[in-house]
C-alpha cells in the first residue's frame, strides 16, 4: 500500500462560505414563493422546488468539511477503496462521501497522545499521571510519541531472572501502511516492542561474565545489561524498527528504563555483589599494606635505625600486617625489656 498526499483541497472556507450564501438564498426564495399570491406562485413552480430541492441535499458538501491542526493526518476511504491521505494542517473540501479510518484511534496503551472517544475533555493515564486530553477522532497523530510498556521478567544469557523495561519514542511516517498493512499499528508495535527486548536481552548477562559472547563473532567480550545499556538499547531499537517497518512507523529512540534482578534471586545476588566488593576491598587493602611495610623495612636498613634478623623481620611484617590489614583498631603493646 503507498501512501497518497492530497494537496490543493484547502478549499473548506470557500465552500462554507458559498453554501451559507446559497442557502440562505434559497430560503429567502422559499419565503418570496410563499408571500407572493396564488396567482403569482402558478408562474413560479421552478423556483420554488429548485429551492426546496438545495434544503434539502445542499448541506451534503458541509459533511465533506475537514479542520486539521499541525502533525495531524486523516486516512480517507470511498465506498471501500483508499482515495488519499490529508496530512497538513488546513480547512479542507473532500467527497462528503468519504470515510476517515483509524482502527487503533480507540487503542489506548501506556504512552503520551492516547484519548477515549467521547467527546470532550476527558481525563486519562498516562505514565501515571493524570492528563486533559480532547477528541481526535480518526485522526491520526503524526507526532513523536513515547511508548511505556510493561516490565519484563527475562532470563538473561546465563539464566538469571531479571526485570527489565523500556521507553520507545516513535511516530507514523506512512499512514496508509499503519492503516492497511497492520490491523492495529498501536498494538502491533507494542508486542513487537515485547518480542525485540526478549530477543536481545536473553544475548546479555545481567552482569559482565567469562567467556561470553554478546556481539555473535565467536570471541568473549565484556558486554552486559548493565554496563553496556546505550549498545543494548540501540540493538533493541534495530530490531523493533525491522519489524515495524511494514506498518509505516519510525522507531526514534529505545531507552533502558528499568533494569534489576528478579524479586526470588535479588537477595542472593545482593549477597554475591558485597562479597565481590569486600574482596576488592580486601585486596586493595591487603597491596598498600605490604607496599606500606616493604617502605618501612627499607627506611629502617637504609638509615640504620635497628638492624634485624629474618627471625625479627618477619614478626615485624606479621605485627604490621595485622595492624594495617585488621577490621578493628589495633591496641598497641609496649615492649620496655630487651629486644631479644
Amino acid at each position: 500500500m503507498k501512501e497518497i498526499v492530497l494537496n490543493g483541497r484547502k478549499k473548506g472556507m470557500v465552500v462554507l462560505i458559498v453554501e451559507i450564501i446559497l442557502l440562505i438564498a434559497a430560503l429567502a426564495g422559499m419565503i418570496y414563493c410563499a408571500a407572493t399570491g396564488d396567482e403569482d406562485f402558478v408562474n413560479m413552480p421552478v423556483l420554488f422546488f429548485v429551492c426546496v430541492a438545495f434544503l434539502t441535499i445542499g448541506w451534503l458538501p458541509l459533511v465533506g468539511l475537514k479542520v486539521l491542526k499541525p502533525q495531524e493526518a486523516l486516512v480517507l476511504t470511498l465506498f471501500g477503496k483508499y482515495i488519499g491521505t490529508l496530512k497538513s494542517e488546513g480547512f479542507y473540501c473532500v467527497n462528503p462521501f468519504c470515510t476517515a479510518v483509524n482502527p487503533a484511534a480507540k487503542t489506548k496503551l501506556n504512552q503520551i497522545g492516547d484519548v477515549t472517544s467521547v467527546s470532550g475533555p476527558v481525563s486519562t493515564a498516562s505514565n501515571g499521571k493524570s492528563v486533559e486530553t480532547l477528541d481526535i477522532g480518526n485522526r491520526i497523530s503524526l507526532k513523536i510519541m513515547t511508548l511505556n510498556n510493561s516490565r519484563q521478567k527475562i532470563n538473561d544469557c546465563l539464566g538469571n531472572p531479571i526485570e527489565i523495561g523500556i521507553a520507545v519514542t516513535w511516530r507514523v511516517v506512512d499512514t496508509a501502511k499503519a492503516v492497511f498493512n497492520v490491523d492495529n499499528y498501536k498494538e502491533y508495535l507494542s508486542l513487537q516492542c515485547d518480542s525485540a527486548l526478549r530477543n536481545i536481552v536473553r544475548l546479555y548477562p545481567y552482569d559482565v561474565a567469562p567467556n561470553v559472547d554478546t556481539t555473535g563473532d565467536g570471541v568473549a567480550d565484556e558486554g552486559s545489561l548493565r554496563g553496556s545499556s546505550e549498545v543494548v538499547a540501540a540493538r533493541i531499537r534495530d530490531e523493533i524498527q525491522q519489524k515495524v517497518e511494514i506498518a509505516g512507523l519510525e522507531i526514534v529512540e529505545a531507552r533502558i528504563t528499568y533494569l534489576a534482578y528478579a524479586t526470588e534471586i535479588a537477595a542472593v545476588m545482593l549477597q554475591r555483589q558485597q562479597a565481590s566488593a569486600i574482596i576488592d576491598a580486601r585486596k586493595m587493602i591487603v597491596d598498600g599494606a605490604v607496599g606500606m611495610v616493604e617502605m618501612a623495612l627499607e627506611r629502617l636498613s637504609q638509615n640504620n635505625t635497628v638492624q634485624l634478623d629474618e627471625e625479627r623481620k618477619a614478626a615485624m611484617v606479621s605485627n604490621l600486617l595485622v595492624v594495617l590489614c585488621g577490621n578493628r583498631d589495633a591496641s598497641p603493646v609496649v615492649n620496655t625489656g630487651s629486644l631479644y
